[in-house]
């Protein structure tokens, strides 16, 4: 059965997703375009070229995500060195060892570039700060006069990801480009269209119940920052999407975790694959095309969540 998949953005809470993957995938759906924002388009990237699920679960046991908040250079210095970092490379951490990691996977699968892929296989949202805009990746790339074919697939993943302030941003020629959640974290929407669909979207979502925390005292540019990006992560679940996408939607609830809680164990990680796991099974109880057509998709409702 072919389906389409978006993935929605949420940092570590992402590997959630992939045990929602593997009970679809081992339901008999076979994913024919994919899509996703911030850590959402990790999992629909390597998705697209080819790995399964249970392949990237274990492919991220393996990656050391603590690494990515580790203080390199003048991140070391206390105090003031998140300050240069910020000033510097409006960023306080780099995305390097992601791409290089996510490189050597796309090595291994042969496709390297978008060109490598069948047309409209794969959608990654970005956000154009430059341009105060949202851009699709490959679809936007002629405009910023770049060649989709030869475009990296790791390079538009980093994009996607790159928080706010906690990672450093990239150019897109002349464009500063960050997270594709600023603007759009949930893009279920973007492959509607008017015709009656002839396989289903389904949307990997995580729950609207925020952390419990205690409210922070803001002191400064740094911990505003540091507040916006946890706003940020945090805050998109409890985003409102209306019935149309919530009826296609699989919603991973009662994470305990924090989207930048890079130093969860394997054995918490795998806690996490078991939730994703759980509200699959839950949702393919309730699942059904023809009915969701019958009544959602008379015409094709284009919603930017």
């Amino acid at each position: 059965m072919k389906a389409d998949a978006v993935f929605e953005g949420g940092g570590i809470k992402g590997l959630a997703f992939l045990g929602a993957v593997e009970v679809m995938e081992e339901a008999g759906y076979q994913w024919e375009r994919l899509a996703g924002t911030s850590a959402g388009s990790i999992i629909a990237a390597l998705l697209a070229t080819g790995m399964s699920g249970k392949q990237i679960v274990s492919a991220f046991l393996s990656f050391p995500f603590h690494k990515l908040e580790v203080g390199i250079g003048l991140n070391r210095i206390p105090y003031l060195g998140p300050y240069l970092c910020l000033r510097m490379f409006n960023g306080l951490h780099s995305l390097d060892l992601l791409q290089q990691w996510l490189e050597t996977q796309f090595i291994q699968t042969g496709k390297i570039a978008f060109g490598d892929l069948p047309d409209q296989k794969l959608k990654i949202v970005v956000t154009d700060v430059t341009r105060n805009k949202m851009s699709i990746i490959p679809d936007d790339l002629p405009s910023y006069g770049v060649d989709p074919n030869t475009f990296p697939l790791a390079a538009a993943v980093r994009m996607s990801c790159s928080v706010p302030f906690f990672f450093r941003p990239t150019f897109l020629e002349n464009s500063l480009i960050v997270d594709g959640g600023v603007l759009s974290n949930y893009p279920v929407w973007i492959f509607d269209s008017k015709e009656r669909p002839k396989w289903p979207t389904f949307g990997f979502r995580l729950s609207g119940a925020p952390l419990v925390a205690q409210p922070q005292k803001i002191k400064g540019p740094i911990r505003l920052g540091v507040a916006l990006i946890r706003t940020m992560l945090e805050g998109q679940g409890q985003v409102f999407i209306d019935a149309h996408s919530a009826a296609r939607t699989i919603t991973v609830k009662g994470i305990p975790y924090a989207a930048t809680d890079f130093r969860l164990t394997n054995t918490e990680k795998e806690e996490l694959v078991q939730l994703g796991r759980d509200a699959a099974v839950d949702f393919l109880i309730r699942w059904n095309f023809e009915q969701y057509v019958s009544v959602y998709r008379q015409t094709a409702t284009k919603m930017k969540v």
